[in-house]
């Protein structure tokens, strides 16, 4: 499937700030799963681009003059290959062990411990988090809204409500109590519906020698229509757009995202 992408970011300030820094992680990379057809970053200043401590491709955008307004936009277009995204992780820098380490936002609490015990079978190791990932669904009910972005698994465990972002900690937090290792994944997700929130986060679990995606909100292992942007521990290491500044007053932040299948394609 082939798809493009426009997604656009627009920060506006009450007043003048006095410098600036944004981290991007908007440029998805070549991988078996997806191929990079055209990539492009429209920004107000040229940036550096890196690599960060996850492999994700990261652009730091710098702006050291006075500024009220800053305008982020990433175009693309993605061939997208069919069935479940499956990586045996043989070109990885990193250990799987590092992504049995918890955070402030993925760190499980004991009715979270418990729900994971609850749901897992050692002999049956991927039907067993298949299953859980249709139970977090169950037990936290997709409601934009209902929870804040700030929040951990265990808040939004003990609410019962969540997103994608909601959803993607309380697995991760799952699976690495279960001492299996799983990374947070931002992206973008296409469906019919317009109506439809773009930007998307979900879950790869190593099992069994190879990483599996887990879409809880969607609660599906096939990744067909998933665009995979930066991994992480959670939302802060890999969320596209994050961001330090001087001066400026109070934020307003407005982000809009289209994921859009090319005519004639599959």
């Amino acid at each position: 499937m082939r798809l493009t992408i426009e997604h656009s970011t627009h920060y506006s300030y009450d007043e003048l700030v006095k410098h600036s820094t944004q981290y991007l992680r908007l440029t998805p990379q070549e991988s078996l799963h997806q191929h990079i057809i055209s990539w492009e970053l429209a920004l107000p200043e040229e940036a550096v681009q890196t690599t960060d401590a996850f492999g994700n491709i990261l652009h730091v955008l710098t702006l050291d003059r006075p500024h009220q307004s800053i305008s982020i936009k990433a175009t693309g277009v993605v061939e997208i290959a069919e069935g479940e995204a499956l990586d045996d992780g043989t070109h990885e820098a990193l250990s799987p062990l590092v992504w049995l380490r918890h955070t402030p936002l993925t760190q499980p609490d004991g009715a979270i411990l418990a729900f994971a015990n609850l749901h897992w079978r050692e002999t049956a190791p991927l039907e067993s988090l298949t299953v859980m990932m249709g139970e977090v669904l169950e037990r936290m009910p997709y409601t934009p809204g209902g929870t804040d972005v700030k929040d951990s698994a265990a808040q939004a465990f003990e609410a019962g409500v969540g997103v994608c972002q909601d959803h993607a900690h309380v697995f991760v937090a799952c699976c690495r109590s279960l001492n299996i290792p799983a990374r947070y994944i931002s992206g973008y997700l296409y469906t019919p519906d317009s109506a439809h929130v773009a930007m998307h986060a979900w879950v790869e679990a190593l099992v069994e020698g190879r990483w599996h995606s887990f879409d809880i909100t969607n609660n599906t292992r096939n990744t067909c229509h998933h665009l995979k942007l930066a991994v992480g521990f959670d939302y802060l290491d890999a969320c596209p757009v994050r961001g330090v500044r001087i001066g400026g007053g109070d934020e307003g932040m407005e982000t809009v995202a289209a994921v859009q299948r090319m005519q004639g394609q599959q």
